[in-house]
């Protein structure tokens, strides 16, 4: 039952993981007094509102109005803009909630309307990027493909990388809730290309433009079940948070310990799971965050769900923890939420009276929301409740419930799922020519999902076919580049033996003392720093790079090399400058050469 408490987990995952983007509260507001200009006050008071969104959501309702209130006032066109901006931003947290979506999608839209009057196109590009992300949220994926479209031809051609790269993840995100895995890949490994190729203006940018690939991708993973991979990326973007300055990296690493977490879940390796969520609790406690502690706490929770354990998942929900997780849930309304989940425990544990009782309660909760998945997972909770009390007409419509929203939102298991739940709820009722039809669907969803584990096979094999492909181009340029080394090294080579060549020859004639000592000088000099390249380049092996090591190598090798160097230099020169004891073989090399010369030339002839 991973999707158990779905409602709980996709509201804190869209929310926790952003609304942790400033630091404390108090600060906050410390700074908004301090600022000096409109565009300090709107950036603070964004950061504020959007915090408060998960801590105190009527303050930050407050903060939101002020914010526009400021934009429209400065009539400076950007910063009204961000303010739009920031409240669709704040509200979308919560799309999944009443009717927080419609009013995030208002909000970004009245920003599109500006953007557009003014011909922002940057700003344009931007703000139809979060549309696309608000209505994937909502798992409008259609309309969300739509405005990715939008954004992305107007962002193509501003040539600004960093929204290239982030309209890239954008599409990506889409393709993977629409269950394509292939292109959800390529997306992501072209935004993580424009990252690591784009030159930023601080390493910090640059880190946390690619932390936002590396989690991209390790979501990825994570949905082709390849949870190994997913862990790796997700270390990966938790380790560059130590790169990027921001005072929110302390809560964000809390995160990213959870769903670290989630991600051992899913490998079954449980008690690693649970120890890392219990790191989530010792973290919040040391940075003094209450709220950071609520993610933690409905992991443990649905921990306890998949392991089917009930009892100690209401051992647990009755805990100090499961007060605090209650609290911060009631706060933003969420009263239907718990009652489910009582009702689903309640259920599994046998108690049908307990579990009546509450989902009951929690009817009109999920009955009123506009948001069509929670409603699916509670309906499919209590037609399950409905088949074990034996009351099979109402798990039938309840089913078909399920299945309507599924087929709607193109959630094949799920489909699947009541199909099968119909199929036999018709058999036992009596009606074979009903329960004929759900078998049937049920088998077409079934071949569905084949065809689309196909095509993450597919897609698990491409992954595997770009690693391969990486190594081997890998290999190819370490060869081509161990080649082009191997030459230059034969090059200065042969052009120091040259130097030597010369220097001897000069010595055999009659040449100035100084030139002999300044080639001498270059020959020597490139002779001898050649050496220490060599040595360099091959004691990595001993030293591995540490710097004492090849410091400590450095000095040992200079000591040796360095009077070997000035005793030979001396000695060579010495020897091919005093006494002319080389001019008698030069002469007689001259000699030769030019009686060799005259015995070529025809009798009679004589020199000009």
């Amino acid at each position: 039952m991973r999707k158990l408490l779905y409602t709980f987990v996709f509201l804190f995952l869209v929310t926790a993981s952003r609304a942790q983007m400033a630091a404390a509260v108090d600060s906050m507001k410390a700074a908004i007094a301090e600022s000096k200009t409109v565009a300090e006050k709107i950036y603070w008071m964004d950061a504020l509102s959007r915090t408060l969104m998960n801590i105190n959501p009527a303050e930050s309702e407050e903060y939101g109005k002020k914010i526009i209130e400021l934009g429209e006032e400065s009539r400076d066109r950007r910063l009204m803009i961000q303010a739009y901006r920031s409240n669709g931003t704040r509200c979308s947290y919560m799309s999944g909630v009443k009717d927080y979506g419609r009013r995030s999608i208002d909000y970004y839209n009245k920003a599109l309307q500006i953007a557009r009057q003014d011909k922002l196109d940057d700003q344009v590009g931007d703000v139809l990027l979060s549309l696309s992300r608000v209505y994937r949220f909502m798992s409008e994926n259609d309309k969300s493909l739509n405005y990715a479209n939008q954004g992305f031809s107007i962002i193509s051609g501003l040539h600004i990388d960093t929204m290239l790269a982030d309209a890239y993840v954008v599409y990506g995100d889409i393709y993977l809730a629409r269950n394509e895995k292939t292109l959800s890949l390529r997306n992501y490994l072209n935004a993580l290309q424009i990252a690591e190729d784009t030159k930023y203006s601080s390493v910090s940018k640059k880190s946390s433009q690619l932390r936002n690939c590396y989690t991209s991708l390790s979501k990825f993973y994570m949905e082709i079940e390849d949870f190994d991979k997913a862990i790796d990326y997700s270390m990966y973007a938790m380790r560059l948070l130590d790169d990027i300055a921001d005072r929110s990296t302390p809560y964000q690493r809390v995160m990213d310990i959870n769903g670290l977490g989630k991600l051992y879940a899913l490998k079954k390796n449980y008690d690693i799971a649970i120890s890392y969520y219990e790191r989530c609790l010792v973290m919040a406690d040391s940075l003094k965050f209450s709220s950071l502690k609520i993610p933690a706490y409905m992991s443990i929770l649905n921990q306890f769900l998949e392991m089917k354990q009930p009892q100690r998942a209401l051992d647990y929900f009755n805990s100090p923890s499961g007060l605090s997780l209650k609290e911060y849930l009631l706060k933003f309304g969420f009263n239907g939420n718990i009652d489910q989940a009582y009702g689903y425990i309640y259920t599994q544990l046998g108690k049908l009276d307990s579990a009546r009782y509450f989902f009951d309660r929690a009817e009109p909760s999920f009955e009123n929301n506009p948001n069509e998945l929670p409603k699916m997972y509670y309906y499919a909770q209590r037609a399950d409740f409905h088949v074990k009390s034996g009351e099979y007409d109402k798990a039938i419509i309840l089913y078909l419930k399920v299945k309507e929203i599924a087929d709607k939102r193109g959630l094949l298991e799920n489909a699947q799922s009541a199909s099968k739940h119909l199929d036999s709820l018709f058999r036992t009722t009596g009606d074979f020519k009903q329960a004929s039809v759900f078998n049937t669907l049920y088998f077409q969803y079934k071949d569905s999902i084949q065809e689309l584990n196909k095509e993450k096979e597919l897609a698990q094999v491409e992954v595997q076919d770009d690693q391969l492909r990486k190594a081997r181009l890998d290999r190819e340029q370490l060869e081509a580049k161990r080649k082009r080394f191997n030459i230059q090294y034969l090059a200065i080579t042969i052009g120091i033996a040259g130097l030597f060549v010369i220097m001897v020859m000069m010595g055999m004639f009659k040449v100035s003392t100084t030139t002999i000592k300044m080639i001498g000088f270059f020959a020597f000099l490139m002779f001898f720093e050649f050496i220490f390249l060599i040595f360099k380049k091959n004691i990595y092996s001993i030293t591995e790079g540490e710097p004492w090591k090849d410091l400590l190598f450095m000095i040992l090798l200079a000591a040796i090399l360095l009077p070997l160097h000035h005793w030979l230099e001396h000695k060579v020169i010495h020897y091919l400058t005093s006494h002319n004891r080389l001019t008698a073989s030069g002469k007689g090399i001259l000699d030769r050469m030019f009686r060799r010369k005259k015995a070529a030339q025809p009798p009679g002839s004589s020199e000009l």
